[in-house]
């Protein structure tokens, strides 16, 4: 485990701190947490390198998703030429999920693993911004009401529809 808890100290957002979830005045609503994944990367670059591993896959979506900037496809790219730079290594990142939407995304799961992998993103993942792991819903745990939950919610229905399962 690597703690990235530093993000809490040098971020005050409604990911890392209690408060209402709002949009700001730059557009971006107050969930964003500044250069989240780019901590998240460089942590697993230094790691990869250390391991002789020569791709990174992460989950950033910029098809629906809050408007992130650090979820943009540019700066991904931008951060592979740094972490290839910075570490003179070839070092990849696959965002295999970076352009399609939530029910694409259930439907991705279903083609590499079938029912299980989706019970298994189903029963223990977990997108929620206020945390909540109380309310479990047919697309997983969450509190139904913020936006990562409404994403959720939204592609799993069009992808149940998908199948041919009617909520």
């Amino acid at each position: 485990m690597i703690d990235a808890g530093v993000l809490a100290t040098l971020s005050d957002s409604a990911l890392t701190s209690e408060r209402a979830i709002a949009m700001q005045r730059n557009g971006l609503p107050n969930t964003f947490v500044p250069a989240r994944n780019l901590l998240f990367l460089t942590l697993a670059a230094a790691l990869a390198y250390r391991r002789a591993i020569a791709t990174l896959v992460g989950g950033m979506c910029e098809t629906d998703f809050s408007g992130y900037p650090d979820c943009r496809h540019q700066t991904i790219e931008a951060m592979q030429k740094a972490l290839v730079l910075g570490m003179a290594e070839d070092i990849a990142i696959e965002t295999p999920l970076m352009f399609i939407d939530k029910a694409e995304t259930w439907a991705l799961a279903q083609r590499l693993g079938g029912d299980a992998l989706v019970a298994l993103i189903e029963e223990d993942t977990h997108t929620c911004y206020l945390g909540e792991r109380g309310a479990r819903h047919a697309w997983g745990y969450g509190c139904g009401s913020c936006p990562a939950c409404k994403l959720r919610a939204a592609g799993h229905a069009r992808f149940r529809k998908s199948i041919g399962v009617l909520e």
